[in-house]
C-alpha cells in the first residue's frame, strides 16, 4: 500500500474511533456545546487575513474559516446540525483567558502553538507557519536586527516576539527600546506616527498590514527570520476528546486538499474588504508539514 494511501487509512480509522458512543466519550468542551445550543469562536479584530473583520463587523479570515469546518464535524459528531455559531472578539492578550475559563471553545486566531502555552490550552494540528521579522519604513534605514542599536521597537504584547527580541537585544547588546502595544493595529500606529522604528511581528501579520494600510509602498518588510512560528487552533487543554475530534478534522481537510484550497482563497488571492492579493506562495515548512500532519512541533 502506497505511504499516501497508508496516511488516508489512517485518518478514517481515527475518525471512526472518534464516532462511538457520543455520550460515552463527550469531553467538557462538547458538554458545554451540547447544554448550551451554540459554539463560541474566538476571534481577532485585525489579524489580517487569518481573522479579522469586514466593514459590516462580520469575522472571516483562513483561520476563521479553518474554524467553520471544525465545527461542521463537531455538529457530526454531536448530531446536532443546529448548533448556532458564536463569534467573541479576543485580543492577544484575552484569548489564553477566553479558553481556560470556558468562555469560547475553540480560538480562530493566528495563536503560535509553544511548550509554555501548552502548559494552559490545547493545540490542533498546525494550518500555517511563519517567521518572524519586522516592518520598517522604507527610508529607515533598518534592514536586520543589527541596525536597530539605540533604536526603538514595537510588538504587540503577549505575543512570543517580545521574548525573542529580549534575546536579541541581550546577546548583540543593541541597546533596544522595547515598547508593547495591545494589539497590531496599534503596533503599526507606532510605526506609522514614528513613535517607533520597526515592528516586530510573524512576517505574513506585517505583510498583511502593509497591504491594508493607506500607503502600502512606504513600507517594508525585512530582517533574517528571528523566530519560527506554527500556528494552530486553540482549545481547552484537558479535553482529550475535543483534542481527538480536531485534529482528525485537521488531517483529514489537510489530505483532501481542502486547506490548501483556503491558503490559496486568503493567500493568493483579493480579499475583502479592499480586494488586496497577499501573493505569498505557501513556504516550504509548511506545505512540508502538509505532508505528515501533526500536533508535535519544534520548541
Amino acid at each position: 500500500m502506497q505511504a499516501h494511501s497508508i496516511r488516508k487509512l489512517t485518518v478514517m480509522l481515527s475518525m471512526a474511533a472518534i464516532s462511538i458512543s457520543n455520550s460515552a466519550m463527550a469531553g467538557e468542551t462538547l458538554e458545554r456545546i451540547t447544554r448550551s445550543g451554540r459554539i463560541v469562536l474566538a476571534t481577532r479584530e485585525a489579524s489580517i487575513p487569518f481573522s479579522y473583520k469586514d466593514n459590516h463587523g462580520k469575522p472571516l479570515g483562513y483561520t476563521v474559516d479553518i474554524c467553520l469546518k471544525l465545527v461542521d464535524a463537531i455538529r457530526l459528531q454531536l448530531k446536532r446540525p443546529d448548533l448556532r455559531i458564536e463569534y467573541m472578539q479576543v485580543t492577544p492578550s484575552s484569548r489564553f483567558k477566553a479558553i481556560t475559563d470556558g468562555q469560547a471553545d475553540l480560538e480562530c486566531g493566528p495563536t503560535t502553538n509553544t511548550t509554555e502555552r501548552r502548559a494552559l490550552v490545547g493545540f490542533t494540528i498546525a494550518n500555517f507557519i511563519a517567521s518572524a521579522k519586522m516592518l520598517v519604513k522604507k527610508d529607515s534605514g533598518i534592514r536586520n536586527w543589527a541596525d536597530l542599536r539605540n533604536k526603538t521597537i514595537v510588538t504587540t504584547a503577549a505575543t512570543t516576539n517580545a521574548k525573542s527580541i529580549a534575546e536579541r537585544n541581550d546577546v548583540g547588546a543593541l541597546r533596544i527600546t522595547l515598547l508593547e502595544a495591545k494589539d497590531d493595529l496599534e503596533s503599526f500606529h507606532q510605526v506609522e506616527t514614528s513613535k517607533a522604528d520597526a515592528f516586530a511581528m510573524d512576517d505574513v501579520l506585517l505583510y498583511g498590514l502593509k497591504a491594508m494600510s493607506a500607503h502600502p509602498a512606504d513600507y517594508q518588510v525585512v530582517a533574517s527570520p528571528l523566530t519560527v512560528e506554527p500556528y494552530a487552533i486553540m482549545f481547552s487543554k484537558n479535553d482529550i476528546e475535543l483534542k481527538k475530534l480536531m485534529d482528525a478534522e485537521m488531517a483529514r481537510i489537510i489530505y483532501n486538499g481542502d486547506v490548501e484550497k483556503l491558503y490559496k482563497k486568503w493567500f493568493n488571492n483579493p480579499i475583502p474588504p479592499s480586494g488586496v492579493n497577499l501573493d505569498m506562495p505557501m513556504n516550504a515548512l509548511l506545505r512540508n508539514s502538509f505532508q505528515f500532519p501533526s500536533d508535535k512541533v519544534a520548541d
